[in-house]
């Protein structure tokens, strides 16, 4: 983009200039890397508080946490905004970091296609895919160098399918979604019998549909049912490295940070929301729009709405005073060991003979 005055991206987002709108700025940034000639946002309350030491030309921040009294020549001037920076920061950054126009390069024929798949207008098979028998792809899909999609695999329309991300067979794909790259969906689950010694397979015959508008992230995985589907609701995004195993039911618009992992036959409402590391047990059901921090482990049912925390997981405000109470445990040990030593001085002072005392005798 060629450079503009923060008074012309002010314009383009609405927004109020404090400070210098005659600034050039050339670049968009993160608050901790925008330079003189950038423009960032901020959200958090409490940074706004070191605004006098940013190096940001501009910052596009929500008017009613604005500082006050900003001098003249501040190194920083703002955008007051009406309710999210972030968004309004979108905007602007298109400007500065259009995205790529998707490639038209057709079906190319160091891709293996088979005679028995269905290929639908638009789309793009890069070099290196694999398209096996009888699977049907919808118009407008991008199937990337190392792809493999397996016999009777359906994707919907614009679909996009990342360098070596493999589909086994019969999975089911709704309409653009996203599976980034090395991502396996529709492996077998980890299912066996111990008899006589050994582990004994189990088969898995069923499979695994995505509904439309979900993301899968970088090496994720999601394995295919025993018998019927695992199923990941519409709008569900996994980051990278996120588990899901076998006759899992996720609801619509839930979102797993990366490394969650679950267990066969867990069970979620819609709009759950889990942070990295989470894992949960099989058979577990979360409930709509619960949420799950950091490095839980769930062990049993969370209900609507409630946000739990710790492994075992419980409820937030529960953990919270366990954790308060862990953290006094030093100083309640050096308590503690006071107390023993008053206890024990006492003891002593308690064992020890009393002294035998004599009167004057009186006289006759």
């Amino acid at each position: 983009m060629p450079l503009c005055t923060l008074d012309e991206l002010a314009r383009k987002i609405q927004g109020e200039v404090r400070g210098d709108g005659a600034r050039p700025i050339e670049g968009a940034a993160s608050l901790s890397h925008a330079g003189p000639r950038d423009i960032t946002f901020a959200i958090d309350v409490r940074r706004l508080r070191d605004w006098r030491s940013w190096r940001a030309g501009a910052c596009i921040v929500d008017r009613r946490h604005a500082p006050v009294d900003i001098p003249d020549g501040n190194s920083t001037a703002f955008v007051l905004v009406e309710g999210d920076p972030q968004e309004a920061f979108l905007v602007v950054l298109k400007d500065f970091r259009p995205q790529r126009p998707r490639a038209v390069i057709g079906i190319s024929p160091a891709a293996h296609i088979s005679p028995t798949a269905s290929i639908g207008p638009g789309c793009n098979i890069y070099a290196g895919a694999y398209i096996a028998d009888r699977v049907v792809i919808g118009p407008e899909c991008d199937i990337y160098p190392g792809v493999y999609v397996g016999e009777d695999c359906r994707l919907g329309r614009e679909c996009v399918l990342h360098p070596q991300a493999v589909l086994y067979a019969d999975v089911v794909l709704g309409d653009r979604v996203i599976v980034h790259a090395s991502a396996v969906l529709g492996a077998d689950g980890f299912g066996y019998r111990f008899r006589g010694g050994r582990f004994e397979k189990i088969p898995q015959l069923g499979s695994v549909e995505v509904e439309s508008d979900c993301e899968i992230g970088a090496g994720t995985t999601i394995d295919r049912g025993m018998i019927g589907a695992t199923r990941i609701g519409a709008g569900t995004k996994l980051d990278n490295l996120v588990m899901i195993g076998h006759n899992c039911e996720l609801g619509r618009h839930n979102a797993f940070a990366s490394q969650v992992g679950l267990a066969g036959s867990v069970t979620t409402g819609d709009y759950v929301r889990c942070a990295g590391q989470v894992g949960i047990k099989d058979h577990v059901h979360l409930g709509e729009r619960s949420m799950v921090l950091a490095k839980a482990g769930v062990h049993k049912d969370i209900p609507a709405g409630e946000t739990q925390i710790g492994a075992p997981a419980g409820p937030e405000q529960e953990q919270m005073k366990i954790y308060m109470a862990l953290s006094r445990v030093p100083e309640m040990r050096k308590q503690i060991r006071v107390l023993e030593q008053q206890v024990a001085a006492l003891e002593r002072k308690l064992e020890q003979p009393a002294a035998t005392e004599t009167y004057p005798r009186k006289a006759v």
